[in-house]
């Protein structure tokens, strides 16, 4: 059996800036895969050269056994594609949203008609064929988008941040049917998203780092490689204090951002020691246990979020796409 995806040592640059690095993975039939990255981390491009937006420029990629370089028209028929920006009419109504698509697609009336009721009433909108986009909510106009792009029973579905403008029940109802949609219908569901409770629902992670692969695995068995509880500590001399807890106790902290960070096994028993070494330096002291962030920062030694190129470089992929 084919991978749902194939990617094979894919890169795309705009100009001198390399978007995508070299970068080789695959996802699963059946599986819920997210790309997991910040701003200008690489994944709209990824998604972009997936969703045959953009062409492959150097690598291999494959989507369902379709090679992305010389069957583009095979790939697009075989996948449902939801955008991060909106892609229905709001002049329309609901199901005549459905109706143009399913055309567009080739589907014959009765097959549409029957394809359409079946979907508007798997989303909860079935009361709601007959209104215009534009009287919808947020969140039932997401929905609209879903069932648009299953009428044509693809086998993978991929997703451009979902979440986006959604209010955390509409998120929680979404969620709701990617579940109930992978579990009745064996879809493939891709998503990118920047959003690390988002991206914890997938099987598995690929974590995008300036258009490189960070870290790639489940969520759990990535927060495991952390390595203990993660101790933040925020000095006004984060590199002197780095060094002088190194000396003291013989561990490595980190510098992240100006924060001295290190992971320990029962972190808790280590604070009163940090504090009683070095009342003078410590301005405050968290600790928590490993999240993805986590692991970004292990892998890359950067926050998540903040990173001093993430807003230029995420301005530059918009354009230059």
């Amino acid at each position: 059996m084919h991978a749902a995806i194939s990617i094979q040592g894919v890169t795309h640059r705009y100009g001198a800036r390399v978007a995508v690095n070299d970068l080789s993975l695959e996802v699963a039939a059946g599986e819920v895969f997210a790309f997991l990255g910040p701003n200008g981390s690489g994944k709209t491009t990824l998604f972009r050269l997936l969703s045959t937006l953009i062409p492959l420029q150097r690598g291999a990629a494959a989507v369902l056994g379709c090679d992305l370089s010389r069957n583009v028209a095979a790939a697009r028929r075989a996948m449902g594609v939801v955008f991060q920006s909106p892609s229905v009419d709001k002049k329309l109504t609901v199901a005549e949203n459905l109706q143009y698509h399913g055309r567009l697609y080739g589907l014959a009336a009765a097959e549409l008609a029957s394809r359409r009721d079946e979907l508007l009433a798997a989303v909860g909108l079935a009361d709601r064929a007959g209104d215009r986009v534009e009287t919808l909510s947020g969140g039932m106009r997401r929905r609209v988008e879903l069932a648009k792009c299953m009428l044509h029973r693809p086998r993978l579905l991929l997703l451009d941040e979902p979440s986006t403008g959604l209010d955390p029940g509409a998120r929680s109802d979404l969620w709701h049917y990617l579940s109930r949609l992978r579990q009745q219908d064996g879809t493939t569901i891709v998503l990118t998203t920047h959003l690390l409770d988002e991206a914890d629902r997938a099987d598995r992670i690929a974590i995008m780092h300036r258009g490189a692969l960070a870290a790639l695995g489940a969520p759990d068995e990535l927060r495991r490689e952390v390595g203990g509880d993660a101790i933040t500590i925020e000095t006004d001399r984060p590199g002197e204090l780095a060094t002088a807890i190194s000396d003291r106790f013989g561990v490595q902290p980190a510098v992240v951002d100006g924060a001295v960070r290190l992971e320990q096994p029962e972190g808790h028993q280590w604070i009163p020691r940090l504090v009683e070494a070095f009342p003078a330096d410590v301005r405050t002291i968290t600790l928590g246990k490993p999240t993805l962030e986590d692991v970004f920062i292990a892998r890359t030694g950067h926050r998540f979020f903040g990173g001093p190129n993430d807003s230029r470089e995420n301005a530059q992929e918009s354009q230059e796409e």
